[in-house]
């Protein structure tokens, strides 16, 4: 997308209501570590280290409502239990949500329960009831759709197929958006869209849409057929598609499909990307965005959310830092802000990777500087180097250094394979660098002593360790100049 009409779009965006109906969840999160396996059974067995909550389901699509801008009234079916009062307290603490929930005392609340280590799930456990809501729990969630979508122009159908979206509740939606002027829009595990009658566009990913018409669902080709007999078999005027890597395909009824793809993402997790999608194209058309700019944006929010850890949610400000760096070459992608080291750190540990830090002038790359940041790299998986103003290099050196400008000197780095990112900093020391990219190592030559490395006390204390590389004798820029005949 044009980074200018993106901003439009999130200033569009911002403050859009959007009513969100479906199965609502709990999801858990157990993390820990695993380093033997159980004498009782062939299984891991987890050192747990940390617990965590979340809204899950058609909660998910109301959280990613909220982060990008959004107001979102969630509407779904609760138990009385322990769990539904977790959910309660989530959504107090939302301010852009507003929970619309209906309980029931003869269900349990759904809750998703997720066992993992290293940033890898081992197991998940369901509580869960799949079945219909009963008749008068049905009317609850009738009269709750009618008196909270008055001033939504979207209405999501989140469908899990847990019971909530019955007939009744997917007739009172249509209700609602002819008499309001919203749109439906549906994300549905169903094995058909015929039931829900003539909505705005439904969304399902490859392998539904392949379920749903008993058609393979790899290529483009393949894709347009299985739409065509989708479109044919029910009342939706249009049909999404989204493909993981391949991006998205966009069928309106009466028009040609249209295949949406960007590079592919670095893929970590895809837990709760369709959520995003969802929101995303939600948010869009209801600020009045046609349907291929609204997949566009659902496509470029989804990109970033499969690079984050567990069920997450992008924000207004990565959906135009991630367009404006599709501008950028590769070598300068390396080189980032303050904020942005401190978000691509922090991604990089959520993924369970060793993050590293080291900082110099390198004024003049010469075969030390490249021996030493190899063997910084091989001491963590992935490599920020602070780098030196001009200013603070000649407060550092004196008067004719650098040799070279900031720009050159960083893009002579972002060359290198070794070096992952790149922070420019003015300061005397990078002591704020380090605080904000809180390494796992930190690095300097080894003609420091471990007592002389800044930042080391910090490091220590948030359990990261201090390691000198070797100092290659004979090599660095200071005897290079010299040699030149530049220095007296």
């Amino acid at each position: 997308m044009d980074v200018e009409r993106l901003r439009s779009l999130m200033d569009a965006i911002r403050g859009a209501r959007v009513v969100v109906v479906g199965d609502v969840m709990l999801d858990r999160f157990v993390q820990g570590e695993v380093s033997r396996v159980s004498a009782e059974a062939p299984i891991p067995v987890l050192a747990h280290s940390r617990e965590s909550v979340m809204l899950g389901g058609a909660g998910n699509v109301a959280r990613n409502i909220a982060a990008l801008g959004g107001i979102a009234t969630l509407i779904g079916l609760v138990g009385e239990d322990p769990p539904a009062r977790e959910l309660g307290r989530l959504l107090d603490g939302e301010a852009m949500v507003r929970g619309a929930l209906v309980s029931d005392p003869d269900r349990v609340t759904t809750v998703k329960m997720r066992f993992s280590a290293a940033g890898q799930q081992l197991l998940r456990v369901d509580t869960e009831v799949v079945a219909p809501a009963a008749a008068a729990v049905e009317e609850r969630l009738v009269k709750a759709i009618g008196d909270n979508a008055t001033e939504s122009g979207v209405i999501l159908l989140s469908d899990y197929g847990k019971g909530v979206v019955t007939p009744a509740v997917i007739a009172a939606c249509l209700a609602a958006a002819r008499a309001h002027g919203a749109r439906i829009i549906v994300d549905s595990k169903a094995r058909g869209f015929g039931h829900y009658g003539p909505v705005d566009l439904v969304k399902p990913n490859a392998a539904e849409l392949a379920r749903v018409t008993d058609l393979p669902t790899e290529t483009d080709q393949q894709i347009e057929l299985a739409l065509a007999k989708a479109l044919a078999d029910c009342d939706a005027k249009a049909i999404l598609v989204t493909r993981a890597a391949r991006g998205l395909s966009l069928a309106v009824r009466g028009e040609r499909v249209r295949h949406v793809s960007r590079s592919p993402p670095e893929v970590f997790d895809t837990a709760g990307a369709g959520d995003t999608v969802l929101a995303a194209m939600g948010l869009a058309l209801a600020s009045g965005a046609p349907l291929s700019v609204s997949a566009d944006m659902a496509l470029l929010a989804s990109s970033l959310v499969v690079q984050k850890a567990g069920v997450a949610t992008v924000s207004p400000e990565e959906l135009i830092e991630a367009e404006m760096a599709t501008a950028r070459s590769p070598l300068e992608a390396k080189i980032a802000t303050l904020e942005r080291m401190t978000a691509e750190a922090a991604r990089w540990r959520t993924r369970g990777l060793k993050v590293g830090f080291t900082n110099g002038c390198f004024d003049i790359l010469h075969p030390g500087h490249i021996a030493y940041l190899t063997e910084a790299r091989a001491w963590c998986d992935k490599l920020i180097v602070g780098l030196n103003t001009d200013a603070s290099v000649r407060a550092a050196k004196g008067d004719g250094r650098p040799v070279n400008g900031l720009a050159a000197r960083a893009q002579v780095l972002a060359g290198l394979a070794a070096v992952d990112l790149i922070t420019p900093f003015a300061d005397a020391t990078p002591i704020a660098l380090i605080a904000a990219a809180r390494p796992d190592v930190l690095i300097k030559g080894g003609d420091y002593s471990l007592d002389g490395v800044v930042g080391r006390d910090l490091v220590e204390g948030w359990g990261g360790e201090v390691r000198l590389a070797t100092f290659l004798e004979g090599h660095s820029t200071t005897s290079t100049i010299a040699r030149l005949g530049g220095e007296t």
